[in-house]
């Protein structure tokens, strides 16, 4: 009777198979680097879109309006502003006065300029995403932000952005508001800052050579809506940014380079270690800034301080070269 031999089934040992599970593992540690860095350069174009939409918003409303937005608009002195600050209603920021001017105009229309900003009125349209405001690679970038004030009260519920408008070296905010009356002309030497009114023939130093919006993320959290009087902008993490503290509500929508009058000589590039709220800082080693003239350029941290200062006023009169 004969014997009917069965074919050896063709089969991976355990070592071969532990080999190829290794093989993967290396392969795939390899080529991480390289698709985060892609994933990383992506991002970083796609903030620059945003931004190069935000400063072509600027210019249509300079173009109508003859000046450019204010960084946020108050009524000063206001029954209702508030002691410390004097910041009063409306509150509106320069992100809702460009709304129309960048496809935005479904959101603005539904909004109540002639009431605050934290009306209940606008209650729940200016909780509304943005998303020209998101910068892509933010960590904080889920849903809208409360605004609140120095114990945590709730003032109201804003929409989150990731751009600050650049009030120049010093920080108005900072000061003692009574005796100048809450005028910060005298003191921001940047293009926005509050009822500013700036216009392009004031912006002396040129416009390609002033910062006008700059990245702001992971430090503490922004919106596009406006100033509430009594908030505060706080660090979302005190332990991992020990070194700054929340500061008034202003720098919810602006931003300053240093030095300020209390900080004498200290400057704070992009994402620099240091930074505090009213800084810039990225999701990269830097950060794109948009420019006056609409350019966007990438400031890379190692930045020499002086430049960077100087960048951050309209009419300093200073001497700027691109060797940074």
């Amino acid at each position: 009777m004969l014997t009917r031999k069965s074919n050896p089934r063709n089969a991976f040992t355990l070592i071969e198979l532990l080999v190829v599970i290794a093989a993967i593992g290396i392969l795939s540690a390899l080529l991480m680097p390289a698709v985060q860095q892609v994933r990383s350069a992506a991002q970083r174009i796609s903030s620059v879109n945003n931004l190069k939409q935000i400063g072509f918003a600027m210019h249509n409303y300079e173009s109508a309006l003859r000046r450019f937005p204010p960084g946020y608009t108050s009524v000063v002195p206001h029954p209702d502003m508030d002691p410390n600050s004097w910041d009063g209603p409306p509150g509106w920021a320069w992100g809702a006065y460009i709304l129309p001017f960048m496809e935005g105009n479904i959101v603005y229309d539904q909004l109540n300029l002639n009431f605050p900003c934290w009306h209940p009125d606008n209650a729940a349209i200016v909780q509304t995403t943005i998303p020209t405001f998101l910068c892509p690679g933010a960590p904080d970038s889920e849903g809208p932000v409360n605004i609140v004030d120095d114990v945590g009260n709730v003032l109201a519920v804003f929409g989150r952005s990731h751009y600050v408008a650049n009030a120049g070296q010093d920080e108005p905010w900072g000061y003692d508001q009574a005796p100048i009356q809450g005028e910060w002309r005298s003191i921001a030497t940047g293009p926005f800052y509050r009822n500013s009114r700036v216009r392009i023939r004031d912006i002396t130093d040129g416009t390609s050579s002033t910062v006008f919006v700059g990245e702001h993320t992971t430090i503490s959290e922004k919106t596009w809506v406006g100033v509430v009087p009594g908030a505060v902008s706080g660090p979302t993490d005190p332990f991992r940014f020990p070194l700054t503290e929340p500061d008034e509500a202003a720098t919810l929508v602006l931003f300053h380079s240093g030095p300020s009058a209390t900080e004498p000589g200290i400057i704070h590039p992009p994402s620099f270690p240091t930074c505090h709220v009213c800084q810039l800082y990225s999701p990269w080693p830097g950060g794109n800034v948009l420019f006056g003239d609409g350019s966007v350029r990438f400031i890379p941290t190692t930045i020499d301080v002086n430049i960077w200062a100087s960048m951050s006023t309209i009419s300093g009169n200073e001497v700027i070269n691109d060797d940074f």
